[in-house]
């Protein structure tokens, strides 16, 4: 069949093989720093094998090569197949692959020699920065260009929603990453004092807010029903979680700034607004396992499915307890504890890292047009990681309000009940648990790379062709 007759699949394979190579790495450094907390002496006494350094290359892996890769490789596959169209701007997308792959590179060797801006998920450097801004203007050239020239009138709500995060995001980089450079690999931000940490929390929270929920949530909206062969539960519900989402998640960054220099109102605004962004996100979570609706028996027998399902699970959990936490009370409890910590992680590897492996499972047999090798394998690996989640997350919830509770427990005298080293002392059991969760999901992500890697030895790359138009 002619090249102009078929879809671009070869950016999407290779950031697809991608993702499951750079997710074996981000959390292979997951463990090795969980480790590094139950026993100080896996630092090594060397610089940059240290937690402060191997901490954000972890958080830096595991969000934009991991999560990155994902969703590139699941946006350019989709917003294809639901605009009947090939990819805008061939060249410009597999500049975005390898501009990306260069990005991550140079993250993995700037961070662990201590290079850093030290603001939390954005802390490389200005020439890397310069990078990301020139691979995600072409990424938005490459998506937005391939819905404008759509054979379909129609946009599907997946590609809404990674439409908006690929504009939000540039919009909290650009913004967040405003510095003025003092050499090649020093920089300082342009703001200062608590209008740094103001503007490094509306891009933090919106990081997890756009790059973590809603670029996820367009891969939930197509492969969802792609798996489950059935329509999404309510599309206006879907859209209703769209502009509900976009509108009150940019607002909610404060919550991480609660009882520091930050005014009081400014507070109090991303609590409210943190309140209010539980009704959308179960609203999307409603939508996306009540897609399963006449269809509930695929699940004892679809391992992919199950991981999606789950996935959307846990997002509900995680927006249930993040607004929670933004409750100026509780978080006087769990504020800089594990907790935090178990939140976190309920939302990286319930949702991102499960929706992530459910697409990836969909999306691979299909771009090389291969069986998968093993289902039984899909079947371990989601329970392996199932049971290194909840490992992880009970583990951190259970530290964590055993931390705030030992903090803030006083003597009848107005002395502390407990010091500093004590709540550490105690934490350490949880610390070991932590780690044994991380090494479960680790194994799990290593089923999956031995999969993937027997499914695509010797295949045939695939290439669908595009349905003509409707006359």
């Amino acid at each position: 069949m002619a090249t102009q007759d078929t879809y671009n699949y070869s950016v999407v394979r290779q950031f697809s093989v991608m993702t499951i190579i750079w997710g074996v790495v981000g959390m292979l450094v997951g463990v090795l720093i969980a480790a590094q907390m139950a026993w100080p002496v896996l630092n090594f006494d060397t610089p940059w094998l240290t937690f402060s350094r191997l901490r954000p290359l972890h958080t830096n892996a595991v969000i934009f090569a991991f999560g990155g890769s994902a969703l590139f490789a699941t946006s350019y596959y989709v917003v294809q197949r639901t605009c009947h169209t090939r990819l805008f701007a061939p060249g410009l997308a597999a500049f975005t692959f390898w501009g990306w792959q260069l990005v991550i590179v140079l993250a993995a060797i700037s961070l662990p020699l201590g290079y850093t801006t030290s603001k939390e998920y954005a802390e490389l450097e200005w020439p890397i920065d310069i990078l990301i801004t020139l691979v995600w203007v072409s990424y938005a050239v490459v998506f937005f260009g391939t819905i404008f020239k759509r054979k379909v009138q129609h946009i599907y709500v997946a590609n809404w929603f990674f439409g908006a995060f690929i504009i939000t995001v540039a919009i909290l980089h650009l913004g967040n990453s405003a510095a003025l450079p003092v050499s090649f690999t020093k920089s300082y931000s342009v703001y200062s004092g608590a209008q740094d940490a103001m503007v490094q929390w509306w891009y933090g929270h919106n990081a997890v807010g756009f790059f973590l929920t809603a670029g996820f949530l367009g891969m939930m909206y197509y492969f969802i029903p792609k798996q489950a062969e059935r329509p999404v539960y309510s599309y206006r519900l879907s859209v209703v979680h769209f502009w509900a989402l976009v509108f009150t998640y940019i607002w909610a960054g404060p919550h991480h700034l609660h009882y520091t220099a930050l005014p009081d109102w400014t507070q109090s605004v991303g609590m409210v607004f943190s309140l209010i962004l539980l009704a959308p996100s179960w609203g999307g979570m409603i939508n996306g396992i009540m897609t399963l609706s006449g269809a509930w028996q695929k699940l004892r027998s679809d391992p992919i499915l199950r991981f999606l399902i789950v996935s959307v699970s846990f997002y509900g959990m995680s927006t249930f307890e993040g607004p929670m936490m933004s409750i100026k009370t509780v978080n006087a409890l769990s504020h800089y504890t594990d907790w935090t910590i178990g939140h976190v992680h309920s939302g990286a590897l319930g949702w991102v890292a499960l929706v992530s492996m459910g697409s990836m499972y969909y999306l691979i047999p299909r771009l090389f047009n291969r069986e998968i090798y093993s289902v039984k394998l899909i079947e371990v690996h989601f329970w392996v990681a199932t049971i290194g989640i909840i490992l992880y997350i009970t583990s951190m919830w259970v530290s964590g309000v055993m931390q705030g509770l030992m903090w803030r427990a006083v003597n009848p005298d107005g002395t502390l009940t407990y010091s500093f080293v004590e709540s550490v002392q105690a934490m350490h059991p949880f610390y070991i648990v932590r780690w044994l969760g991380g090494t479960f999901f680790l194994l799990g992500m290593l089923i999956m790379a031995y999969n993937v890697f027997k499914t695509i030895k010797g295949a045939t790359p695939a290439e669908a062709a595009i349905p003509a138009p409707a006359h």
